[in-house]
């Protein structure tokens, strides 16, 4: 039987309950390239210049006409890697101009030194013969760095801890105050007078009256904020049930004692948060726009303190509050404190 007699006869049998085995394999399918999105750019750019003509392709996509061509002579069907872009690194690139040896005394010079400058090490090179410009030097200090032949020392940060606050604490997320007194921002100012002294302001408001009370001393120290905080428990006109404050060290030591012994909490903003003390903040301005700006008094405390006082007083029962409703502070505190009462 003939080859081509066999090969009919295998053919034929196939659906009889004989298996045919194929002799070929399948072409293999190439594998379609990862392009850059620089190169999927151009590709799309050349396929609308195709369909619509380049002059169409300049106006849509902004290119011009001379980088189309120049795309299109490189631009091969089979091989869409030609549209990448190419290196620009120079073909002909700068050789270094010292040895080995060079390398090696600088990363010992370094290494015994690691920090002096370039400028300190060329005279050491130049006593062990090395005639290297200081130029040069510090090229090859930053070329050992990047090839990590030369590692530089660690800087070591040296952070104070942070201070024990045996009563102040972060205030809650759910805490919201609703009623005068439930929360008072307090903050200082520091005051340079025309006369070259300086003072130290201490400024309270409360968040939903906006009752304010203002003191001054010429240091902003625990025990100063201790005798305000003092000074508020007697004259404030309503009870203070929270304290909010920064981080200074004002609020400290005697100034937590002085609000544990009373009862009440004192709450510490994050660090770098003035935004949280908002209220406080803005009244500082006020009292340095209102006031500090427009008084022509001596700067003692015998005589600023009244004036202060003074104005503490037209601020809260005459001079509308806008966060009010252009009521005054104490017009809004006397009706809140009516209607809490009637409520209760």
């Amino acid at each position: 039987m003939s080859k081509r007699t066999k090969r009919w006869s295998s053919a034929a049998s196939i659906g009889r309950g004989q298996s045919m085995q194929l002799s070929w394999r399948l072409p293999k399918v190439p594998v379609p390239p990862t392009l850059s999105p620089v190169a999927k750019h151009r590709l799309q750019v050349l396929e609308f210049a195709q369909r619509h003509g380049v002059g169409l392709a300049v106006e849509a996509y902004g290119v011009s006409r001379s980088t189309i061509y120049a795309w299109r002579t490189r631009y091969h069907p089979r091989k869409l890697e030609t549209l990448e872009p190419k290196s620009r690194a120079p073909k002909r690139k700068r050789a270094v101009c010292w040895s080995w040896a060079d390398e090696q005394a600088i990363l010992k010079v370094r290494q015994a030194h690691p920090r002096w400058g370039k400028r300190k090490l060329v005279p050491l090179l130049r006593a062990e013969g090395c005639t290297l410009s200081e130029a040069t030097v510090g090229r090859i200090v930053r070329r050992l760095k990047r090839s990590g032949r030369l590692v530089e020392p660690k800087r070591r940060m040296h952070r104070r801890p942070r201070p024990v606050r045996p009563h102040a604490t972060r205030k809650p997320a759910a805490y919201r105050p609703q009623h005068p007194g439930d929360l008072l921002q307090i903050d200082t100012v520091h005051l340079h007078t025309d006369t070259g002294s300086q003072l130290r302001q201490f400024s309270a408001i409360d968040v939903v009256s906006r009752v304010a009370a203002v003191g001054v001393r010429t240091r902003a120290t625990a025990g100063t904020a201790a005798a305000f905080v003092d000074e508020l428990l007697d004259r404030f006109p309503t009870r203070i049930r929270a304290i909010q404050v920064d981080g200074g060290s004002e609020f400290m030591a005697e100034f937590e004692e002085i609000c544990a012994a009373n009862g009440i909490p004192v709450y510490v903003l994050p660090p770098r948060s003035p935004k949280l003390n908002g209220c406080v903040e803005r009244f500082n301005r006020t009292s340095r726009e209102e006031f500090w700006e427009c008084y022509e008094g001596t700067y003692d405390l015998a005589s600023v303190q009244p004036a202060l006082r003074a104005w503490e007083d037209e601020y809260n029962r005459l001079r509308p509050h806008q966060a009010l409703a252009m009521q005054r502070p104490i017009e809004f505190l006397a009706a809140a404190t009516q209607t809490q009462k009637s409520n209760m």
